[in-house]
C-alpha cells in the first residue's frame, strides 16, 4: 500500500507516540516493583478478494499497576463492502478508503485509579480529516483527578481554538453515554470528528491532544496507584467495568469500523476489561 506525504506523516505521529507512551507506562510498572512490559503483535488486513490492505501492531501489557492496557496502531486502505460506507463520511459514492491511527485502552488493577480511553486517527475517503478524544472513565471518580485532566484538555484546545474545548467536551459527554443504562461511561474528556480543511493545522491539534494526554494521565496514575483499598472498592469496578463493555459492544463507532473493515478482532476487542461483574 503506496502512502503519500501527508499518510507517511500521520502514521509515523501515531506509531512515535505509541513508543513514547508503552515506554512511560512501564517506567510506571518499574515504580511499582513489577518487570511487566508490553508484548507486540502484528496484523495485516486483506480485502475481501485477497489484496493487500495494510495492518496494524496490537501491544498489550499486563502488570501490577495496569492490569491490562492495550496500545493498538493501524494503518489500512481498500474498499469498504455493502452499505457500510454509505455511512462514512464522504464514502457515499466512492467505496475507496485510508485510515491510520492509535487507540488506547486502560483498564488499572487499583480501583482508584481512573481508567482511561484515547483515541486519534487520520481518515481519507472523497474527503479527509481527523478525529479523535481522550476520555477518563474512574470506577470511583476523585473530582480532583477529573478537573486536572479536564484542565490539560482544555489547555490543548485553546491553544488552537478558543471553541474547541467547549464543543469537544459536550461531544464526549453526548458519545460516552449508555442509553439503555441512562448513565455516562465515564467523567468525560474531548471527542471530535470530521476536523478537516487545513491539513497541517488539523494535523497539529490532534498531536497536541495525543501529548496532552501523554503529559496528564501518568500523573493520575502515580497519584493513585498505591491508594489503598478494599473489596467493596474492587466490587464497584467489576461493576463498573460491565457497564463499560456494554457501552464498546454496542455503541462503539471505533469497534464497528474495525469489524466492518476486517480488522484484526483481538486488537478491536482489546477495550475490553480482564474482568468484569453484572451482579
Amino acid at each position: 500500500m503506496q502512502l503519500d506525504e501527508q499518510q507517511q506523516a500521520a502514521r509515523a505521529w501515531f506509531e512515535s507516540l505509541r513508543d513514547r507512551i508503552c515506554a512511560t507506562f512501564e517506567a510506571i510498572e518499574r515504580e511499582a516493583g513489577s518487570d511487566a512490559s508490553f508484548s507486540y503483535t502484528p496484523w495485516d488486513r486483506h480485502d475481501p478478494d485477497g489484496t493487500p490492505g495494510g495492518g496494524g501492531v496490537q501491544g498489550l501489557m499486563k502488570g501490577r499497576v495496569f492490569e491490562k492496557v492495550g496500545v493498538n496502531v493501524s494503518t489500512v486502505g481498500g474498499r469498504f463492502e455493502g452499505e457500510f460506507g454509505k455511512t462514512i463520511h464522504g464514502a457515499g459514492d466512492d467505496p475507496r478508503f485510508f485510515a491510520t491511527g492509535i487507540s488506547l485502552v486502560a483498564h488499572m488493577a487499583n480501583p482508584h485509579v481512573p481508567a482511561v480511553h484515547m483515541n486519534t486517527r487520520f481518515l481519507r475517503t472523497t474527503r479527509q480529516w481527523f478525529g479523535g478524544g481522550a476520555d477518563l472513565n474512574p470506577p470511583l471518580p476523585k473530582d480532583g483527578d477529573t478537573a486536572d485532566f479536564h484542565a490539560r484538555l482544555k489547555a490543548a484546545c485553546d491553544a488552537h481554538d478558543p471553541g474547541y474545548y467547549d464543543r469537544f467536551r459536550k461531544w464526549a459527554d453526548d458519545y460516552f453515554y449508555i442509553p439503555h443504562r441512562g448513565v455516562h461511561r465515564g467523567v468525560g474528556g474531548i471527542f471530535y470528528d470530521h476536523l478537516e480543511g487545513d491539513f497541517d493545522r488539523d494535523f497539529a491539534f490532534t498531536r497536541a491532544v495525543g501529548e496532552a494526554f501523554l503529559d496528564i494521565y501518568p500523573q493520575l496514575v502515580r497519584r493513585r496507584m498505591n491508594d489503598a483499598w478494599d473489596a467493596a472498592d474492587r466490587e464497584a469496578q467489576l461493576v463498573w467495568r460491565g457497564r463499560y463493555a456494554e457501552f464498546n459492544l454496542v455503541y462503539d463507532r471505533g469497534t464497528l469500523f474495525g469489524l466492518k473493515t476486517g480488522g484484526n478482532i483481538d486488537a478491536i476487542l482489546m477495550s475490553l476489561p480482564p474482568e468484569a461483574k453484572w451482579p
